[in-house]
């Protein structure tokens, strides 16, 4: 009967063995798994940012041509706006002469 007990004594200390060994598999299975998952998501998201890049790059390009384009409209307008200040000032200063000099009129 001893040597029965003992032997189920060491079947359950080998089982032990066994299932411990699985444990520290199963853990170091899971680590290697998280990071190989960190490292594809760093790498992700510096491949994100390379495939943005170009894009962004085209839009502050376009960006910048289209604020070229509205100062050059800006400018004329202004430059049309002061000409036409110009032209109804001496129209006004005209008409102010002319009533002043013929009140008749």
């Amino acid at each position: 009967m001893e040597d029965h007990l003992k032997r189920l004594l060491e079947a359950e200390s080998r089982a032990q063995a066994i299932i411990d060994d699985a444990s520290a598999e199963r853990q170091r299975i899971l680590d290697e798994s998280l990071a190989t998952v960190r490292d594809n998501e760093l790498r992700f998201e510096a491949s994100r940012a390379e495939l943005r890049a170009p894009f962004l790059k085209e839009a502050h390009g376009r960006a910048e041509h289209v604020i070229a384009e509205l100062a050059h409209k800006y400018e004329e307008r202004q430059r049309n706006l002061r000409e036409m200040a110009a032209q109804h000032e001496q129209e006004a200063v005209d008409a102010t002469l002319n009533l002043l000099l013929d009140p008749t009129r």
